[in-house]
């Protein structure tokens, strides 16, 4: 092999060794292999100088002198970017520790929402869904709330402007998941026993304790033979699941068209009352509405605020703090 391809072979090894070097020990012992003055290949390509003509000599001089060159400043860009504290890449330091990425959670509401759902399937009712906007017949008439019952009075419901003249008839946003028990019974024979945990809307005043968009559990029992001790049973026993079991709850005498008798609930939170929902037992009306002789059976509904339980439970005297999106609130959960 003549002296010019010695040279090509020898630049050819030492530029495949620099880049295989991994660190800076690794392309030190490369320098040495093939820049070392005292040792190593370039000290062999030295003497190849001695052994050609003068004539050929300037010209291998050359060639020597230009692969020496190419194959140190190889080296030492290698040994610059080996010796950074670490590889940087387009600006980048990979090795430093990464910014933690700050991991959510779910909302309060949502939370309190799965663990209802988890103690009612306990006590043997499954979880259904309905839709937030309802027609009239759902939402009023087949909770036996006729016409000219001031409940469905337009200031008084979030009724959609545009609905009439796109659907044929007045649509609203639910005001309450009672809604949906109509949808299961229309479905459903007996026996029944169903909750269904959603939003509903009302034009209430905003305030510490009230909101026009909150969210409601609806529970719903039908069957033979079901009394008001077996709707006062399943709301102790709710209460105290979630709650605990020192929590007071009472029932007082009232009124909804679709319930008779009917109660309001109310929860003990320190020395006041909290009123937590309605209940009662199924008006005979709405079973007929729906298909049922309520001669065969009988039924209890109750419809609970999710937002005051939560309330309850987290010591939280403002329900407006649960949707004002404030980070420093919703972290604490």
């Amino acid at each position: 092999m003549d002296a010019i391809a010695q040279l090509a072979l020898y630049e050819a090894d030492a530029l495949l060794a620099i880049a295989a070097a991994t660190d800076a020990a690794g392309i030190e012992a490369v320098r040495i292999q093939f820049l070392g003055k005292k040792q190593g290949r370039l000290k062999d390509l030295q003497a190849l100088l001695g052994q050609v003509t003068p004539e050929e000599r300037p010209v291998l001089g050359k060639k020597f002198n230009e692969v020496k060159d190419r194959v140190t400043a190889v080296v030492e860009e290698r040994q610059a970017t080996l010796a950074q504290p670490a590889a940087i890449v387009d600006g980048v330091d990979v090795t430093l520790p990464g910014t933690p990425f700050s991991m959510g959670h779910r909302h309060p509401i949502s939370q309190t929402i799965e663990e209802f759902k988890s103690i009612m399937v306990r006590l043997g009712f499954d979880p259904v869904d309905g839709p937030e906007i309802e027609d009239e017949f759902h939402n009023f008439e087949a909770l036996n709330i006729p016409l000219d019952h001031p409940a469905r009075d337009p200031r008084d419901n979030f009724y959609l402007a545009t609905a009439e003249r796109t659907f044929g008839g007045p649509l609203l946003m639910r005001s309450q998941t009672s809604t949906v028990q109509i949808r299961v019974m229309q479905n459903t024979q007996p026996p029944v026993r169903i909750v269904s945990i959603g939003r509903v809307y009302r034009p209430d005043e905003m305030d510490d304790t009230h909101s026009c968009m909150f969210h409601q559990m609806e529970g719903l029992m039908v069957d033979k033979h079901v009394t008001m001790a077996d709707l006062k049973t399943v709301l102790r026993l709710f209460a105290q699941a979630y709650l605990g079991k020192d929590v007071v709850i009472r029932f007082r005498p009232s009124f909804f068209p679709f319930t008779e008798p009917s109660v309001e609930v109310d929860m003990k939170w320190g020395d006041r009352w909290l009123e937590i929902g309605g209940a009662g037992m199924v008006d005979p009306n709405v079973l007929k509405a729906v298909g049922y002789n309520p001669d065969e059976v009988s039924g209890f509904a109750f419809g609970l605020g999710v937002e005051r339980f939560c309330m309850r439970r987290h010591n939280n005297t403002d329900i407006r703090q649960f949707y004002a999106s404030d980070v420093r609130f919703l972290s604490q959960f």
